[in-house]
C-alpha cells in the first residue's frame, strides 16, 4: 500500500507541478477541411516566424509549413518583338539556365531576387544561354526577372533545393 502511495504521489508531482508540454501555438483561426480528394488540416495567424539557414540547409519555424503548388517552369513568347524566353531547370540545385530564343535584343538584363526583395544579383543578357549560379545560395524560393531597359518583359519563380 505504501509503494502504491509513492508511485501515485510522485506522478502527481511530475505531471501537475513540474507540467506536461507539447506544441503551443497561437492562432487566428484554423480546421480540418475533408473531400473527396482527401483530408486538409490548416491554421491561420501564426504570430512568430524565424527561418534559420547556412549553405547548405534550412529551417523553418512554423505551426503548419506550407505546401505550395506552382508552374515551376515557363516559356512567354511576346508577340511586338518576336521572341521568348525559357528558364530551366526548376526546380534547381546548381545552375539555373535562361534561354532567349531568336535573340537580337541588345538591352535584355535579368535581376536575382530573394523571398524579402533583396537584389542579389544584376547581369546583363549578351547571348541566347545565361547561366545563372544558384550553387552558392540557401534552398529557398527566389525570382528572376527579365527587362528589357527599364521596362520589365517577365519574371519567374524559381525553387532553389
Amino acid at each position: 500500500m505504501r509503494y502504491k502511495r509513492l508511485k501515485l504521489s510522485v506522478i502527481f508531482f511530475l505531471s501537475f507541478v513540474v507540467g506536461i508540454k507539447a506544441q503551443e501555438s497561437i492562432n487566428t483561426i484554423g480546421n480540418n477541411a475533408m473531400g473527396s480528394g482527401g483530408f486538409i488540416s490548416f491554421s491561420v495567424g501564426q504570430i512568430v516566424y524565424q527561418t534559420y539557414a547556412d549553405e547548405n540547409n534550412s529551417l523553418a519555424e512554423g505551426v503548419q509549413q506550407p505546401y505550395e503548388i506552382s508552374v515551376v517552369s515557363a516559356i512567354k513568347k511576346f508577340e511586338e518583338t518576336n521572341f521568348s524566353i525559357l528558364a530551366y531547370p526548376n526546380p534547381t540545385t546548381e545552375c539555373l539556365t535562361l534561354r532567349v530564343n531568336e535573340f537580337k535584343m541588345s538591352n535584355l538584363s535579368y535581376q536575382l531576387y530573394d523571398m524579402n526583395g533583396k537584389l542579389l544579383r544584376n547581369e546583363k543578357i549578351t547571348e541566347n544561354q545565361t547561366s545563372i549560379v544558384m550553387s552558392n545560395f540557401v534552398p529557398a524560393i527566389y525570382f528572376v526577372k527579365v527587362t528589357m531597359g527599364n521596362k520589365k518583359v517577365i519574371t519567374f519563380k524559381i525553387i532553389k533545393n
